[in-house]
């Protein structure tokens, strides 16, 4: 009976029937796109486990550390997949995943926000001063990752040492900023890449403290073994389907790893409470700039395959063009369903270039 009103309040959790699936399809060779689906679904409720477990986790432990836990384990998930795709050279797959977790954040997440709360609540407004200032972080946050893009081709060829050094330095100032920003909203109870847990939990956490802790550490695993299936069955499906390994990094690795995140800045612009949405949104993306990209790049160099932070013409343009509008959106204070509607039609537009590309 508890279970039955558990799968009521987040219908996602059936889609765990998934994982045994995947591990059927590749003890029975299945084909690739089997696998890779099966994987794929599977990663979804292991990721809304996680910030669940994390959210519950926030509430026992206060807004102070819990907001350090929702910044560190916010991207946990898609940090797994990434780091295991570095592991198999997939490196181009690893980049578009983290322009597409930015974009997905600010166009995607956000339209989808601002549409429906927009349908259900009409105009809605939020701080102005407090989304002004999260943009313009915002904005610094993805220039750092355009600097080394637009420098590299002047100090060498990708993959050079000066660019791998260039790319090392520019990670190790992002991790210095994010560190400065956590103890900010550790200070102040309040920073840009952290969401407030007691406005996120109104009421107790779903789990206790030990439990939260077991689910936690399942669903990582569970998350870390299904990244295995899915990564490797990526080039297979890459030649069966003809998608390009760049799309699926650019739009699909992002999704299965957000839905949950995304599902909640949803309905709680649906309760009209656009501000937090929009803390959502942008906190995500700021983390996915300042923590994972840096994280990442780091963690590249014990795996063997060199990531740089060098993004082709296409992603650069997607980030500015993403970063700016939803800058403007934000800028007045106040959004309606038409602007919603602008972001999504932005992102799908983006997504068939990417898919014809």
């Amino acid at each position: 009976m508890r279970l039955v009103k558990y799968i009521r309040k987040s219908p996602l959790t059936i889609l765990v029937l998934a994982f045994p699936l995947a591990i059927l399809a590749k003890l029975v060779h299945w084909e690739p796109v089997w696998i890779f689906v099966f994987s794929a679904v599977g990663v979804i409720p292991l990721a809304g486990f996680i910030g669940e477990a994390t959210e519950s986790l926030a509430y026992i432990t206060g807004p102070r550390l819990g907001g350090l836990l929702n910044a560190t384990l916010g991207n946990a998930a898609e940090l797994i997949i990434t780091v295991v795709a570095i592991r198999e050279g997939l490196l181009e797959l690893v980049k578009a995943s983290i322009t597409g977790s930015i974009l997905g954040n600010l166009l995607l997440v956000l339209g989808m926000a601002v549409f429906f709360g927009g349908l259900r609540n009409g105009v809605q407004t939020f701080n102005r001063k407090y989304a002004s200032s999260n943009a313009i972080l915002l904005v610094l946050a993805v220039l750092t990752l355009l600097i080394p893009s637009l420098l590299s081709q002047y100090i060498g060829e990708e993959g050079s040492p000066k660019v791998e050094a260039l790319s090392l330095g520019v990670a190790g100032v992002m991790i210095v900023l994010y560190g400065l920003g956590l103890l900010f909203g550790y200070k102040s109870n309040k920073g840009p890449l952290t969401v407030e847990s007691e406005e996120t939990n109104v009421t107790a956490p779903t789990w206790s403290l030990k439990n939260a802790l077991i689910i936690l550490v399942m669903a990582t695993v569970g998350v870390a073994y299904l990244s295995e299936l899915l990564v490797g069955s990526v080039e297979p499906v890459v030649a069966k389907l003809g998608v390009s390994e760049f799309f699926l990094g650019i739009i699909f690795i992002p999704i299965i790893g957000n839905v949950a995140e995304h599902l909640v800045a949803v309905q709680v612009a649906i309760k009209n409470k656009m501000a937090l949405s929009v803390e959502i949104a942008v906190a995500s993306s700021l983390q996915i700039a300042l923590f994972v990209a840096p994280v990442l790049v780091f963690t590249s160099l014990f795996l063997g395959h060199p990531l740089t932070i060098v993004f082709n013409l296409f992603e650069l343009l997607a980030l500015i063009a993403g970063v700016l509008i939803a800058a403007l959106v934000s800028s007045d204070g106040e959004t309606n369903w038409l602007e919603g509607a602008e972001l999504l039609a932005i992102y799908l537009i983006l997504g068939l270039a990417f898919f014809l590309i």
